[in-house]
Protein backbone atom coordinates (compact mmCIF):
# COMPACT_ATOMS: atom_id res chain seq x y z
CA UNK A 1 0.00 0.00 0.00
CA UNK A 2 1.45 3.30 -1.44
CA UNK A 3 4.65 2.09 -2.34
CA UNK A 4 4.75 4.76 -5.13
CA UNK A 5 7.38 6.53 -6.31
CA UNK A 6 6.43 9.80 -4.47
CA UNK A 7 6.36 8.29 -1.20
CA UNK A 8 9.32 6.72 -1.58
CA UNK A 9 10.97 9.98 -2.90
CA UNK A 10 9.93 11.53 0.81
CA UNK A 11 12.51 8.54 2.49
CA UNK A 12 15.65 8.16 0.00
CA UNK A 13 17.68 6.09 2.83
CA UNK A 14 15.56 3.63 3.43
CA UNK A 15 13.50 2.98 0.00
CA UNK A 16 15.92 1.06 -1.43
CA UNK A 17 15.62 -2.00 1.69
CA UNK A 18 11.76 -1.57 2.06
CA UNK A 19 12.02 -1.77 -2.12
CA UNK A 20 13.63 -4.72 -1.78
CA UNK A 21 12.08 -6.44 0.69
CA UNK A 22 8.82 -5.78 -0.82
CA UNK A 23 9.87 -6.75 -4.02
CA UNK A 24 10.74 -10.20 -2.53
CA UNK A 25 7.39 -10.83 -1.26
CA UNK A 26 5.72 -9.76 -4.26
CA UNK A 27 8.08 -12.46 -6.36
CA UNK A 28 7.31 -14.65 -3.47
CA UNK A 29 3.62 -14.76 -4.09
CA UNK A 30 3.28 -14.73 -7.43
CA UNK A 31 5.81 -17.47 -7.89
CA UNK A 32 2.60 -19.20 -5.55
CA UNK A 33 -0.44 -17.80 -7.43
CA UNK A 34 -0.96 -15.65 -4.97
CA UNK A 35 -2.97 -12.11 -5.99
CA UNK A 36 -0.95 -9.08 -5.72
CA UNK A 37 -3.13 -5.87 -5.10
CA UNK A 38 -1.16 -2.35 -5.40
CA UNK A 39 -2.64 0.44 -3.62
CA UNK A 40 -1.84 4.07 -4.10
CA UNK A 41 -3.37 7.49 -2.84
CA UNK A 42 -4.11 9.72 -6.03
CA UNK A 43 -5.47 12.86 -6.68
CA UNK A 44 -6.58 15.03 -9.74
CA UNK A 45 -4.52 18.26 -10.85
CA UNK A 46 -6.32 21.18 -8.59
CA UNK A 47 -7.37 18.47 -5.63
CA UNK A 48 -10.59 18.70 -6.14
CA UNK A 49 -10.81 15.36 -4.27
CA UNK A 50 -9.39 17.00 -1.06
CA UNK A 51 -11.93 18.65 1.57
CA UNK A 52 -11.22 21.90 3.13
CA UNK A 53 -12.08 20.08 6.69
CA UNK A 54 -9.69 16.85 5.83
CA UNK A 55 -6.47 17.92 7.73
CA UNK A 56 -4.43 14.98 6.12
CA UNK A 57 -5.22 15.95 2.29
CA UNK A 58 -5.12 19.64 3.10
CA UNK A 59 -0.92 19.11 4.02
CA UNK A 60 -0.51 16.65 0.63
CA UNK A 61 -2.22 19.52 -1.20
CA UNK A 62 0.32 21.97 0.04
CA UNK A 63 3.15 19.28 -0.65
CA UNK A 64 1.86 18.99 -4.11
CA UNK A 65 2.12 15.28 -4.01
CA UNK A 66 0.32 12.29 -5.87
CA UNK A 67 -0.80 14.20 -8.92
CA UNK A 68 1.78 12.28 -11.41
CA UNK A 69 3.34 9.37 -9.35
CA UNK A 70 3.36 5.79 -10.06
CA UNK A 71 3.77 2.12 -8.36
CA UNK A 72 7.51 1.84 -7.78
CA UNK A 73 8.86 -0.09 -10.33
CA UNK A 74 11.01 -1.75 -8.79
CA UNK A 75 8.15 -3.74 -7.23
CA UNK A 76 7.49 -5.44 -10.98
CA UNK A 77 3.89 -4.79 -11.24
CA UNK A 78 2.24 -6.78 -13.79
CA UNK A 79 -0.55 -5.60 -16.32
CA UNK A 80 -3.00 -8.19 -14.65
CA UNK A 81 -2.02 -7.00 -10.65
CA UNK A 82 -5.40 -4.82 -9.49
CA UNK A 83 -4.16 -0.91 -8.68
CA UNK A 84 -6.42 0.23 -5.78
CA UNK A 85 -6.68 4.30 -6.27
CA UNK A 86 -7.31 5.88 -3.33
CA UNK A 87 -8.14 9.44 -2.21
CA UNK A 88 -7.86 9.07 2.03
CA UNK A 89 -5.19 7.05 3.86
CA UNK A 90 -7.50 3.80 4.08
CA UNK A 91 -7.31 1.79 0.82
CA UNK A 92 -10.68 0.63 1.34
CA UNK A 93 -12.23 4.02 2.16
CA UNK A 94 -13.94 4.93 -0.76
CA UNK A 95 -12.90 2.23 -3.46
CA UNK A 96 -13.63 -1.27 -4.48
CA UNK A 97 -10.87 -2.98 -3.11
CA UNK A 98 -13.63 -5.05 -0.44
CA UNK A 99 -15.97 -5.91 -3.27
CA UNK A 100 -13.26 -7.27 -5.59
CA UNK A 101 -11.50 -8.88 -2.50
CA UNK A 102 -14.95 -10.41 -1.62
CA UNK A 103 -15.28 -11.71 -5.90
CA UNK A 104 -12.41 -13.70 -5.94
CA UNK A 105 -13.14 -15.28 -2.44
CA UNK A 106 -10.03 -13.16 -0.53
CA UNK A 107 -10.56 -13.59 3.10
CA UNK A 108 -6.83 -13.08 3.99
CA UNK A 109 -4.42 -10.51 3.33
CA UNK A 110 -0.84 -10.13 3.67
CA UNK A 111 -0.80 -6.36 4.13
CA UNK A 112 2.45 -3.67 3.68
CA UNK A 113 2.67 -0.22 2.93
CA UNK A 114 4.03 3.45 4.01
CA UNK A 115 3.43 4.98 6.19
CA UNK A 116 2.14 2.76 9.14
CA UNK A 117 0.85 5.62 10.94
CA UNK A 118 -1.46 6.34 7.84
CA UNK A 119 -2.20 4.00 4.96
CA UNK A 120 -0.88 0.71 7.38
CA UNK A 121 -3.29 1.81 10.64
CA UNK A 122 -5.84 2.90 8.72
CA UNK A 123 -6.21 0.09 6.42
CA UNK A 124 -5.82 -2.61 8.78
CA UNK A 125 -8.19 -0.82 11.49
CA UNK A 126 -11.00 -1.41 8.33
CA UNK A 127 -10.16 -5.03 7.35
CA UNK A 128 -9.68 -6.24 11.28
CA UNK A 129 -13.86 -4.87 11.64
CA UNK A 130 -14.65 -6.36 7.87
CA UNK A 131 -13.21 -10.05 9.11
CA UNK A 132 -10.62 -10.31 7.30
CA UNK A 133 -7.74 -12.58 8.12
CA UNK A 134 -4.92 -10.44 8.62
CA UNK A 135 -0.87 -10.53 8.03
CA UNK A 136 1.32 -7.51 8.71
CA UNK A 137 4.84 -8.01 7.58
CA UNK A 138 6.87 -5.48 9.60
CA UNK A 139 9.82 -5.55 7.37
CA UNK A 140 7.92 -3.98 4.35
CA UNK A 141 6.23 -1.32 6.78
CA UNK A 142 7.76 2.32 7.54
CA UNK A 143 7.20 5.46 9.41
CA UNK A 144 8.89 8.66 9.53
CA UNK A 145 8.03 7.98 13.62
CA UNK A 146 10.14 5.11 14.37
CA UNK A 147 8.71 5.47 17.74
CA UNK A 148 5.32 5.11 16.95
CA UNK A 149 6.01 2.76 14.62
CA UNK A 150 7.29 0.36 17.12
CA UNK A 151 4.81 0.60 19.15
CA UNK A 152 1.92 0.18 16.09
CA UNK A 153 3.73 -3.16 15.75
CA UNK A 154 3.53 -4.07 19.54
CA UNK A 155 0.44 -2.68 20.30
CA UNK A 156 -2.65 -1.96 17.45
CA UNK A 157 -1.26 -4.20 14.47
CA UNK A 158 -0.65 -7.01 17.06
CA UNK A 159 -3.96 -7.12 18.50
CA UNK A 160 -5.60 -7.36 15.07
CA UNK A 161 -3.39 -8.81 12.60
CA UNK A 162 -0.80 -11.46 13.39
CA UNK A 163 2.88 -9.67 12.49
CA UNK A 164 5.45 -11.00 10.56
CA UNK A 165 9.19 -10.78 9.58
CA UNK A 166 9.95 -11.00 5.98
CA UNK A 167 11.55 -14.23 6.29
CA UNK A 168 8.05 -15.65 8.33
CA UNK A 169 6.12 -14.25 5.44
CA UNK A 170 8.21 -15.49 2.71
CA UNK A 171 7.84 -19.42 4.73
CA UNK A 172 4.11 -18.92 4.81
CA UNK A 173 3.95 -18.79 1.03
CA UNK A 174 6.47 -20.81 0.73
Amino acid sequence: MHYQTDILGLFPSVAPTLLANTRKLCDAARAKSVSVYFARIHFSPGYPEVSPLNRNGQGIKQLGLFVDDQISPELGPQATEPVIIAHRASVFFGTDLQVRLSAQGIDTLLMVGIASTGVVLSSVAYASDADFRLFTVKDCCYDPDQVVHEHLFATAFDSRTTVLSLADALLLLG
